[in-house]
């Protein structure tokens, strides 16, 4: 239960993990050392339900600042399951030693909410005996393709030659839906059809009533679309009949009510949906259409110059060609 290796990836999408072998391998057996040691620095963490703690992220550009994306843990009375993991195999280990502060139970499971590196490049401080990483079952195809400009940038963001197994690719995969007991506290573990990625997934604490939304969710922050404005929609509207008293979204802060939560998000999602196909049936173009398109959502947002032309982009690659 160590996360999937070279061999079995490279044969499922030959061609695609010579690239990625140069900047890190996917990891095989593990190493004594990527457990954590007796004593480190914990990172802050928030406890917002009993045994439910989030380590709030900090806004900022994925590469360019540290601890951007939510992260946190939920305590089981047998073991913990950590629902992201961080930028960087450093954030991995602070989460770690938070946990060990809070409890002295094992962790059991990583769950990665989706394939982007501010949440899943924490994981190899994780790699260790009885830990078994969780994912969407397309998450390791899409970081076979992504993977190494990942790595690549954070080794210059680490400023460091970064080792061969940094990249964590979980081995058990969900394509609807998993059921995971912590002892006495069971997590609904669901994969979504293409939204703000290809593979996110969500993770339902029953006992508590928290949904970790990953990046299906963003508040503050802009959302950032990697996937399908249409189809992120539509994943918001199933999402919305959860029962959940919170969510913990993947940029903003660590909780807030549910369903109201998903509001900003699907309002900015819609302006952008509707005001891209408006533009197309004008046959105007996409560089126009990135300085025109959304504007009235940038008081609403931070980042918004960082990311809202790449979502323009997005949503016009996606809706040139709909019926």
């Amino acid at each position: 239960m160590f996360g999937s290796s070279i061999p079995a990836l490279s044969r499922r999408w030959p061609g695609t993990f010579p690239a990625i072998l140069g900047a890190a391998a996917i990891l095989g057996a593990a190493p004594a050392h990527a457990q954590a040691p007796a004593a480190c620095a914990s990172a802050p963490v928030t406890a917002i339900a009993p045994g439910v703690y989030v380590r709030p992220g900090q806004h900022g550009v994925v590469f360019e600042a540290a601890n951007v994306a939510n992260v946190g843990f939920i305590v089981g009375e047998d073991c913990v399951a950590v629902v992201d993991t961080g930028g960087s195999e450093r954030e991995g280990r602070h989460l770690d030693c938070a946990i060990r502060e809070v409890t002295d139970r094992p962790v059991c499971f990583v769950i990665n909410t989706h394939m982007h590196p501010d949440h899943i490049l924490g994981n190899r401080a994780f790699r260790r005996p009885g830990v078994e990483f969780v994912g969407h079952a397309k998450l390791a195809e899409a970081l076979a393709f992504a993977g190494a400009t990942y790595l690549t940038r954070a080794a210059v963001h680490e400023g460091r030659v970064l080792p061969d197994d940094y990249l964590v690719v979980p081995e058990r995969t969900a394509a609807t839906e998993l059921q995971l007991d912590l002892g006495n506290r069971g997590l609904r573990v669901t994969a979504h059809p293409t939204a703000h990625t290809t593979n996110d997934l969500t993770v339902l604490d029953e006992k508590s009533g928290t949904l970790w939304a990953g990046d299906l969710v963003f508040l503050e922050h802009i959302p950032v679309l990697n996937g399908s404005v249409s189809g992120w929609l539509q994943v918001l509207d199933t999402l919305s009949r959860h029962t959940a008293l919170r969510v913990v979204p993947g940029h903003g802060p660590a909780q807030a009510r549910w369903p109201e939560a998903q509001v900003p998000t699907r309002r900015y999602l819609g302006i952008l949906r509707d005001e891209v196909r408006a533009w197309l049936k004008t046959g105007n173009d996409l560089r126009d259409a990135q300085s025109n398109l959304g504007y009235s959502e940038k008081p609403e947002w931070r980042l918004f110059e960082d990311y809202h032309r790449r979502n323009v982009a997005a949503a016009f690659a996606e809706l040139e060609w709909e019926d």
